[in-house]
């Protein structure tokens, strides 16, 4: 199963945080009062965040953290990659491959495929948009083989059940 690690989920809501207060510096105290995580959990998060390019951080007793960039240039792979590393589905698909059956390997080239589609679709959200402070619509892409186009259709909410 793809799934985030829970520390990248509270990095991320971390991040929403310092993208919906003013520009000022917060502290990584506030921080944990403000998303109600422990201020150890903050303390390691924001360092992992700064390391990343993410935030930015002042010292001294008018020191804090803030976001690096707006959020609108701050994308979900970048989060991840900062808190993870790079995205990668499968060894032949990271940059750094050591797969010791590639030269014989039939289906690496499809997984490849899969890893980038993956990685475009998290490029394409902004942490802005993860914050809810983006109202733009999301979008799906088309990710049919043999699509040529990048096309771009709404994202609708599915109906709940009863």
């Amino acid at each position: 199963m793809l799934r985030i690690s829970k520390l990248t989920d509270y990095a991320t809501v971390i991040l929403a945080c310092l993208a919906t207060g003013d520009q000022r510096l917060y502290t990584a105290t506030e921080l944990a009062e403000l998303t109600r995580l422990s201020p150890t959990t903050v303390s390691k998060l924001l360092k992992k965040l700064n390391q990343g390019g993410l935030v930015s951080s002042g010292r001294g007793s008018h020191g804090g953290y803030q976001l690096a960039k707006p959020a609108s240039q701050i994308t979900a792979a970048a989060i991840l990659d900062a808190l993870e590393g790079p995205f990668a589905l499968t060894e032949c698909s990271s940059t750094h491959s050591t797969c010791s059956i590639a030269g014989s390997c039939h289906v690496g080239h499809s997984w490849q495929r899969v890893n980038a589609a993956i990685r475009r679709a998290l490029n394409d959200v902004s942490l802005s948009q993860l914050a809810g402070l983006d109202r733009a619509p999301l979008n799906a892409l088309d990710l049919r083989p043999n699509s040529t186009a990048r096309k771009e259709v709404p994202l609708t909410r599915m109906p709940r059940s009863r």
